[in-house]
């Protein structure tokens, strides 16, 4: 079982890969992996590899043609990709009537397009009761009055795009705002939303050919390097917990629902939804990633790996159960990550108190 892993050298990817060790492909997994970067320390991760190469990004034209030597050389059958905007670039092939040259699970190009731009997604389902009051703006054609009309001091602001942490801050009034944007130049889009100030909650969601087939909970607590972010989120977590939360996963569908009914697109993916809680405990979705995140690896060694399942859908193994199954962990189950090494798994109770 020959296995593309995209991006190697990002911590999902690396997540993803180690899942793959870890699930019951193990063995019979050969991984080979690209990425554009090449000082990055998962390109040379050879104890997971048996070959990474250097490609061009996703949105050169010379992508396609480097990547398909590479599948057809190494006679790879199966891919991960990642992140977002290869993504994007395989699905965009597809809609086109090109062939990808392995086989994946990708979302369809029209609702990854929508995905992708937070404030695209947040129209969508901003009369569902899902998402917080939002309102997307333009640095160089801010009105401020509309704002304000719009929400009050304060609020969180972030990218319309990119990951959770791009961008972000807690917002307490016009001259923070206005000082943000000057030192955040490369945003040309940002979302303010209203301020949450509860749990940061993650719900995950596998779909194959129009059926949900596996969901999963967790929270974010803590994050790695939080004090280089001014709002501490960094998009990597440190500290976590793995969550049995049936109602998250109601609302993440009844999100998606209305996500694929209005793209006019088919349940198939995979997708991680990010909801934030107000001060009631009342969960709103703050974006809908088209991809795993980095602390999918402690979702696998607490007995959620997607990874092997989506491995089990592309490999049509006679063995998986295709039924639905959302997958419950031990009470008081949280994680502990850092840069570069495993993360632990122990009951919260354990945890050594000051």
């Amino acid at each position: 079982m020959k296995i593309l892993i995209s991006g190697v050298g990002g911590p999902t990817p690396r997540s993803i890969s180690r899942s793959i060790k870890i699930s019951k492909y193990a063995q019979d997994s050969k991984l080979y992996g690209t990425e554009v970067n090449p000082l990055t320390y998962g390109f040379y991760e050879s104890e997971l590899y048996e070959k990474n190469i250097l490609v061009p990004r996703s949105r050169d034209e010379s992508y396609w043609g480097t990547l398909e030597a590479f599948v057809t050389e190494n006679d790879i059958k199966y891919a991960m990709i990642h992140p977002e905007q290869a993504v994007l670039a395989w699905s965009l092939l597809k809609k086109q009537g090109g062939e990808w040259p392995c086989k994946t699970i990708l979302p369809d190009y029209d609702l990854v397009k929508v995905l992708i731009d937070k404030g695209a997604m947040t129209e969508i389902l901003k009369d569902t009761g899902l998402v917080p009051v939002s309102y997307v703006l333009k640095p160089k054609d801010l009105d401020f009055i509309e704002l304000e009309k719009s929400l009050s001091y304060p609020f969180w602001i972030r990218s319309t795009s990119g990951s959770s942490g791009l961008g972000s801050l807690k917002v307490e009034n016009r001259e923070s705002l206005n000082n943000w944007m000057t030192i955040n130049p490369d945003v040309s889009e940002f979302i303010a939303s209203t301020f949450l100030p509860g749990r940061n909650l993650a719900c995950k969601l596998l779909y194959h050919n129009g059926e949900l087939i596996r969901s999963a909970s967790g929270e974010r607590v803590n994050y790695i390097m939080s004090k280089v972010a001014p709002s501490g989120i960094t998009g990597n977590t440190s500290f976590g917990r793995l969550l049995n939360e049936p109602n998250l996963v109601d609302l993440a569908i009844k999100a998606m629902d209305k996500l694929f009914n209005a793209t006019n697109t088919p349940k198939h993916g995979f997708f991680t939804a990010d909801f934030k809680e107000d001060v009631n405990g009342r969960p709103y979705i703050t974006e809908i990633n088209v991809r795993m995140v980095a602390f999918n690896y402690s979702f696998a060694k607490g007995g959620a790996n997607f990874s092997e399942d989506i491995l089990g859908l592309l490999s049509e193994d006679p063995s998986f159960d295709k039924n639905y199954k959302m997958y419950e962990f031990e009470p008081g189950t949280i994680f502990l990550r850092d840069v570069d090494v495993e993360p632990i798994l122990m009951n919260e109770s354990d945890l050594i108190k000051n």
